[in-house]
């Protein structure tokens, strides 16, 4: 099916109605621009003259950004240190509008930053601060409670996972059983994803995450995912061990495969006019896709809208979000 604009218009209504909480790893994305015109002397690298910088949410903070970005309400529950980072990212956090009442701050732990320097448009390093988050028994169980009165509170729960140890699986419980509780819908976009999940509605892998999660040795794609005997297997396979009622596994130029519970695979082909950057096209995703089936959209239909959205900022420089402006024209020049 191809989802048309009447009731792209209906669902984009009911976004604001819509509270997502959103839990996992949090960090900060740090941008910093300039231009080269020569050589350091000093080692074979260029020097970059810096014009201007600024600082983004990152990790599962982008999430809720693209969640307010499309019209809809965020909550956000994570980790933050108390560190000049940590104070940052709650601040654009607080200004953006987000709800932060499941954020916990942690005076041992330090906040991941992603510093990038991009010259003349062209990203020429990233340098990472990050550990892995060390939690005792205490500290965990409230963060837990934390969780699931946030998610109470809201209409749908996504976990979003970047692998710094927030989403373990006591984390994990206190959300699923949470949303279960008030039949809300549940998305988990994995990295190295090896927990147990119980009523899990929606999972969004792309190609290599599906295959390192399933076990099996990527492939080269085929030209047609509904003919990729390997992909559709890697499917099967997650779909048996994450249960979820949609999985859903991104290929890039190549669109979605959506796999349901009851109904036979479905390809849906990339909406991308042009692919500049693909930085956070699986947060935009996530978000549209958990926000429509909160707004009640049929699995189709939200899988088609996320791949709509997710063709919008792939055309946009940098970690970028999609507007309901942008989405509708999208659907509509589709």
């Amino acid at each position: 099916m191809l989802i048309k604009s009447d009731r792209v218009k209906q669902l984009l209504q009911l976004f604001p109605r819509q509270r997502i909480a959103v839990v996992g790893d949090l960090m900060l994305d740090r941008y910093i621009y300039g231009a080269v015109s020569r050589i350091s002397p000093e080692a074979p690298v260029p020097v970059v003259h810096v014009n201007r910088e600024k600082s983004m949410p990152g990790g599962a903070s982008n999430v809720v950004w693209n969640v307010l970005a499309l019209g809809g309400q965020a909550a956000q529950c994570g980790l933050l240190g108390r560190d000049g980072a940590g104070r940052e990212l709650r601040e654009i956090l607080v200004r953006g509008g987000v709800q932060t009442e499941g954020l916990l701050d942690l005076p041992a732990l330090h906040t991941t930053v992603k510093t990038r320097i991009v010259a003349e448009r062209q990203q020429v390093v990233r340098v990472d601060w990050e550990e892995p988050h060390r939690l005792d028994a205490l500290t965990l169980d409230a963060f837990c409670r934390r969780v699931a009165v946030e998610v109470k509170k809201s209409t749908g729960v996504i976990l979003e996972d970047y692998g710094k140890g927030v989403l373990r699986q006591e984390v994990v419980d206190a959300a699923l059983a949470a949303a279960r509780t008030g039949g809300l819908p549940s998305g988990l976009d994995p990295k190295d994803f090896t927990l147990r999940l119980a009523g899990l509605t929606l999972a969004t892998p792309n190609r290599r995450e599906a295959f390192a999660a399933a076990g099996v040795a990527e492939t080269p794609p085929a030209p047609d995912p509904l003919r990729d005997a390997e992909l559709l297997r890697v499917g099967g396979l997650l779909q048996q061990k994450w249960t979820p009622r949609l999985l859903i596994i991104t290929l890039g130029p190549q669109g979605m495969l959506l796999l349901g519970a009851d109904s036979a695979p479905h390809h849906i082909p990339t909406r991308a006019r042009e692919v500049y950057d693909v930085s956070g096209a699986g947060d935009t995703v996530i978000a549209t896709c958990l926000l429509a089936l909160a707004a009640g959209a049929e699995p189709v239909e939200a899988a088609e809208l996320a791949n709509y959205a997710a063709g919008v900022v792939v055309g946009k420089a940098g970690t970028a979000t999609c507007s309901p402006v942008e989405l509708l024209a999208a659907v509509e020049q589709g």
